[in-house]
Order: C-alpha cells, then structure tokens, then sequence
C-alpha cells in the first residue's frame, strides 16, 4: 500500500528508555551527566559526553554493547515488521543521533523497515570518538512553537515529508512521546493521524488544549497498543482508500474512535526549552 507515510519518534516510541540516557547509566558515567545537565544543551551534552567516555577508555564497541542491551517491547517490532509487510513508506524523526539509533535497528532487524532516518548526525573521528552533531545547525531552526529543541525542530523536517505525501496523495501517521513531537503533531491534517503515547509530555501538552491538533489523535500506553492502534489505521486507510478508488463510501463501522480527553483548558503559549533537558 502506497497510501501511508507512518513516522515513528525513537527514544521511549520504538524503545522504551532514552537511547542517550541508557547509553550514559549503563557504562557508568551517570554522575557526570547530572553535573553537567544544567550546564548546556541536551544534544551538545551527548557530544560532551561522548568525549568524556572515550577519554576515559570506553570504545565505540562499548557504546555499541549498550545500545544493543536496550529495551524495546516485542509488540513494538511486530508492529513495525506489519506495518512494513502492508506497504506503509515507514520514517524515523529523532532528537537522538544516527549512530546510536542504526545500532539498535539493525540488532533487531529492524533498519531494513524503513526508507529514512531524520535525526542528529554523528561521526566517528580520527581517534575512534563518537561526535554528535545538531541537526539544525547555528544560529538555529527559529520555529515559534516553543516546544522544540534548538538543536532540532521536527516540524520542519515533517514539511518536507508532507509535501511529499501530497504528490502522492499519502496519508500520514505520526507516532511519538516527548514535547518535540507537538510542533509535527500540530501540522499533520484532518485525514491525519496522531499516536501519543499515554502519559508522557506531548500527551499532556495535547491535553492542555485538544483543539490545536486537527489530525485524529489515538493513544498509547504499550507496546501491544500501538500494534493494535497502529495497524487498525493502516487497515482503515486500506479500507477507505479502495473505496475511494471504487468511487464508494468507507464502511461506517471502520473509523476508530479517537482517544481525545475532554474538557482541557486552553494554554496561552508554550514555554520555552530549558537547558539540559531532552523532549
């Protein structure tokens, strides 16, 4: 099916922890982390400490040997792995950095599923260091949402996906958990599909005011629900696709019902990132 651009957020969507905040805790560094959180930016931190680990002896295959011990839940992959096998164009759009998550991919078999990555690069320097850089670069991406890091605004990288959905008349579903995922939610259309995991920021911050997102918006709190979630919208769009192309209304019983909360108050703008904080 050609119909369905599905893009994933990483850390705590496709994992269940912070890619960043395993690698730091598992190879022992995580004292230094927290001295050094309210210092600076969370995505010139990862560089920092990532200098810091190779300067205390830990290689590339030591950060490598921590990503792959990661946990991510198995009904995540099966929902992967499905919404691959039924044609979907599948994307990643991350606040983590591209090596650590091509590591992780590929350990379970996963890169394969999708078409891009979108996320910070890295590179390993001459002397084996992993460096991580910001995605948008200085002085910055000037998104106005003020819920984006000044390192990445996934808004603007969604445009891009969204202009190519719209040659193709694609629909998209968007999954993902942290504040940096609300700037895309919130430019994503009614045809469009929203999954925000349940009780993490873009769910509160979607909660505050459920009139700023127009796309449908279907939560999650686990891995079985997002399979569930995510594959009864791929097969509705099957759904009311072929009966767009046979010029014949959708079923009436094929839409979900939308796991929107009631009764939220409107917030007067959204506040700016602090340092050392990840969305």
């Amino acid at each position: 099916m050609a119909g369905t651009i599905v893009v994933f957020d990483f850390d705590k969507t496709i994992i269940d922890v912070d890619s960043d905040n395993w690698v730091v805790d598992t190879l022992g560094f995580t004292d230094l982390f927290d001295r050094l959180l309210p210092t600076m930016p969370w995505n010139a931190l990862m560089d920092t400490m990532m200098g810091e680990l190779h300067s205390h002896g830990k290689t590339l295959g030591d950060v490598a040997d921590a990503l792959r011990s990661a946990p991510i839940d198995a009904r995540a992959v099966a929902a992967i792995r499905a919404a691959y096998a039924l044609g979907c164009d599948l994307r990643v759009l991350s606040d983590a950095n591209a090596f650590f998550i091509e590591t992780i991919l590929e350990h379970h078999g996963l890169r394969g599923c999708f078409s891009e990555i979108n996320t910070n690069p890295s590179v390993v320097d001459a002397n084996g260091r992993l460096r991580i850089g910001p995605y948008h670069a200085a002085p910055g991406h000037g998104c106005g949402v003020g819920t984006c890091p000044p390192n990445m605004c996934k808004g603007l990288v969604l445009d891009r996906i969204l202009r190519e959905a719209a040659e193709g008349r694609k629909r998209v579903i968007y999954l993902g958990d942290g504040r940096g995922d609300y700037c895309p939610m919130l430019r994503l259309a009614r045809e469009d599909f929203v999954m925000p995991r349940r009780g993490y920021p873009v769910w509160d911050l979607i909660c505050e005011d459920p009139a700023r997102v127009q796309a449908e918006v279907h939560a999650w709190a686990d891995g079985a629900e997002m399979e569930a979630t995510l594959l009864g919208l791929v097969r509705r769009v099957l759904v009311e696709d072929a009966a767009a192309a046979a010029m014949l209304p959708a079923p009436l019983d094929c839409k979900l019902e939308s796991s929107m909360p009631g009764g939220a108050a409107a917030q007067d703008g959204m506040p700016i990132m602090p340092l050392g904080v990840k969305n």
